[in-house]
């Protein structure tokens, strides 16, 4: 068993005509595909349609193939995509697939490995709350299983599509009533599910991870979760990367954590631990062997950064998430030399307040 790793271009949101072109050149089926994970040059907000856009797109491509109606195809293959390529961020879609059959015995060294999951469905008073805490924690034990990996160290990331159900209104009132206002939203969502992620490989307590944590106690978070959050989905997609002895394959993955946005000794650490070391920017062989560089971003709230001050949440004229994502990416892109980067804002409970995750497959050296 194998994953496969395909990066291609896109000339806008709806554009598939590189996995199109994979898929008509027999270099990939449609029925091994495990999960598309892209960037789209929307805003990033909750009106970006370009994610929708490339969602819809790919159902049409992938629903004849796969012999079912568009609109099933989420039900087969996760697809996550994150609006804002702001700066130098190229966008692009990393198609990632399954082969082969399972080894008979382990082996070593250890190699990429990923499975996809759901939750059940949440009810709407849930997000934010315990009870999703516990499912997304359930979720990732029961793909780590499946994965036959023992130790959560060998867990690098865990990209989820966090859900948020709809709701009538007139729910909040009762919800205010008991003591538990609904957080049914992405905030909520993106918290709750990155505390599920850290109870689950042991980065949290699980005693601690009470429902007054979230949002509050920013010493509790997870240095591999990676959450967005989609209006309308009632349960969260949930893919797991790790490395496995009871896989093969060419490609591994590592991670780190930036404690704050302008962290390179983070990003370059995690090239280090994949045997890619420079003393400036990547050669560009080197650039080649990097096939998915992913991180969460975030304006530093409390309007600082080592010290000193800066305007990412006073400036009226661009949104904060627009700057942390383009700083991110251009930091990844500057020290790797790949402009293909996946920077996701925003990062409640990823990483330490104003940093965030950041993790790379790669190729290994022939």
């Amino acid at each position: 068993m194998r994953i496969i790793a395909h990066r291609v271009a896109t000339a806008g949101p709806g554009d598939v005509s590189g996995l199109a072109a994979l898929l008509d050149a027999g270099e990939l089926r449609a029925d091994e595909i495990l999960a598309v994970i892209g960037k789209t040059e929307g805003n990033g907000g909750v009106n970006d349609f370009t994610r929708e856009l490339a969602t819809r797109a790919l159902g049409d491509l992938l629903a004849p193939r796969l012999e079912c109606a568009p609109e099933a195809i989420e039900e087969r293959i996760v697809l996550s995509f994150s609006g804002g390529t702001e700066g130098v961020v190229s966008p692009h879609l990393l198609i990632l697939s399954r082969r082969g059959a399972a080894l008979a015995a382990p082996r070593t060294p250890k190699r990429l490995a990923i499975a996809t999951g759901h939750t059940r469905a949440l009810e709407p008073r849930e997000i934010g709350y315990r009870p999703m805490m516990e499912e997304t924690a359930r979720v990732v034990r029961e793909l780590m299983r499946e994965l036959a990996v023992d130790d959560p160290s060998d867990v690098h990331l865990v990209q989820i599509k966090g859900a948020i159900p709809g709701y009538d209104e007139t729910q909040r009132v009762p919800a205010e009533a008991e003591g538990r206002p609904l957080r049914c939203d992405m905030v909520g969502s993106r918290a709750a599910s990155a505390l599920g992620v850290g109870i689950a490989l042991g980065e949290i307590d699980d005693a601690a991870a009470g429902d007054d944590a979230v949002c509050r106690d920013w010493s509790l978070f997870s240095t591999r979760a990676s959450v967005s959050a989609k209006p309308g989905l009632p349960r969260s997609e949930i893919t797991l990367f790790a490395n496995s002895a009871w896989w093969d394959g060419d490609l591994v993955i590592e991670h780190g954590v930036m404690r704050d946005i302008i962290d390179l000794d983070a990003i370059r650490d995690v090239l280090a631990r994949l045997g890619l070391t420079a003393p400036g920017q990547l050669a560009p062989e080197q650039t080649a062997r990097l096939v998915g560089i992913f991180a969460k971003s975030d304006a530093d709230p409390r309007h600082r950064i080592r010290g000193r001050r800066h305007t990412m949440w006073t400036d009226a004229d661009i949104s904060d998430m627009r700057y942390s994502r383009c700083v991110v990416s251009a930091l990844l892109a500057g020290v790797t030399g790949e402009t293909a980067v996946y920077v996701s804002t925003r990062a409640e409970h990823h990483g330490p307040l104003g940093g965030g995750p950041v993790a790379m497959i790669a190729r290994v050296d022939a």
